[in-house]
């Protein structure tokens, strides 16, 4: 075996069995977590023999702890899906010399990777991998779709006819009509510019690192891309420099009657000043689609939850079938070659 490895959270699905068969393929010693497996009896049934299994909460940060040492045993490699936490405190228990294999990679099947703390991985000798590049287009069409959904005043009015009322609301714009800010030119960025762009919208961005895009004039502040933007959408990664990037004064830029998609990171947005604008009629934004939160999971809340101009989501904007199958092959194909020691083409996360 070339590495013991310990998945957090599995494909979903029928993916679930395109993933082992690929980490088992690169002769990888696998223990699968059944918590948020579909139909654990069967799984464990399936698979009998060729893999083992634990059942935790890897949300709690106890159990994750002593889950990863796994009585002295310890993993040399763990694949995280949905974000679990993966701080120093765990970090240090996973790569303690005395277990017999201590942690020297995370795989994350998907590209954000703030969940993870960079700086004690690079400290402690773990390197961290992603999949960057994977739901680029998922999230960008969601992205669309969002922006659709609110300038067409979609789930109100699927809500009045379910109950029975044939309303006639004030004329919506078109995407022709509108001017969106995308804040963030990466994969997921450049792809819903080159979407909005090829249906008729005016398309501007801002990017910390500024590319040439078909289509996209850019802007050398985000002060300016606020208060030019109909629909503002962001697509930037969550560090420390991006913590808060929207708070009071950078809503209160936007144009009268803006909408805000956010199917990057919550920790983007003050979620209570975003909650605070939508509850006054006098701000300059009226709507927003919210896919991240500060808190997920079983940590959800918000104070976003009940208003009637919010669309929430529960991070699922990168949720396709091609996309969640494209970044688990990819991870495990990234955990395979970091434990065989052939870094060569595999990206890495840095602090």
């Amino acid at each position: 075996m070339t590495g013991r490895v310990l998945l957090l959270d599995a494909a979903p699905g029928e993916l679930l069995g395109r993933e082992l068969d690929r980490l088992l393929g690169h002769g990888l010693d696998v223990t699968l977590n059944l918590r948020r497996v579909a139909d654990p009896a069967a799984t464990r049934a399936a698979w009998a023999g060729r893999l083992s299994f634990t059942d935790l909460d890897p949300f709690d940060k106890s159990v994750l702890r002593d889950a990863v040492r796994d009585g002295g045993r310890g993993f040399d490699a763990l694949k995280s899906r949905a974000g679990v936490p993966l701080r120093a405190g765990f970090l240090t228990a996973a790569t303690d010399r005395a277990l017999d294999r201590p942690l020297r990679v995370i795989g994350r099947a998907g590209a954000g990777t703030d969940h993870v703390d960079l700086a004690a991985a690079a400290r402690l000798g773990v390197t961290v991998t992603h999949t960057p590049g994977s739901n680029a287009d998922a999230v960008a069409e969601f992205a669309l779709g969002r922006i659709l959904a609110l300038t067409r005043r979609l789930v109100d009015l699927n809500t009045a006819c379910h109950k029975g009322c044939w309303t006639a609301p004030p004329p919506a714009r078109g995407l022709s009509e509108l001017t969106l800010g995308v804040v963030g030119l990466g994969r997921i960025g450049r792809a819903l510019a080159v979407r909005a762009a090829a249906l008729g919208a005016r398309v501007l961005g801002w990017s910390r690192n500024p590319a040439r895009i078909a289509g996209v004039e850019q802007l050398d502040s985000l002060e300016r891309l606020l208060a030019a933007s109909d629909v503002l959408s962001l697509h930037l990664p969550l560090t420390p420099g991006t913590r808060g990037l929207l708070g009071p004064r950078e809503l209160a830029l936007l144009r009268p009657g803006a909408l805000l998609v956010n199917t990057a990171r919550g920790g983007l947005v003050d979620e209570h000043a975003l909650a605070a604008a939508l509850r006054d009629p006098a701000h300059p934004l009226a709507g927003a689609a919210v896919d991240t939160f500060e808190h997920e999971h079983a940590a959800f809340a918000s104070p976003l939850s009940g208003l009637p101009n919010a669309l929430l989501t529960p991070h699922v904007a990168g949720m396709t079938h091609g996309a969640v199958e494209q970044a688990a092959l990819r991870c495990a194909d990234h955990l395979a070659a970091l434990l065989a020691g052939r870094p060569e083409g595999v990206p890495v996360a840095r602090a």
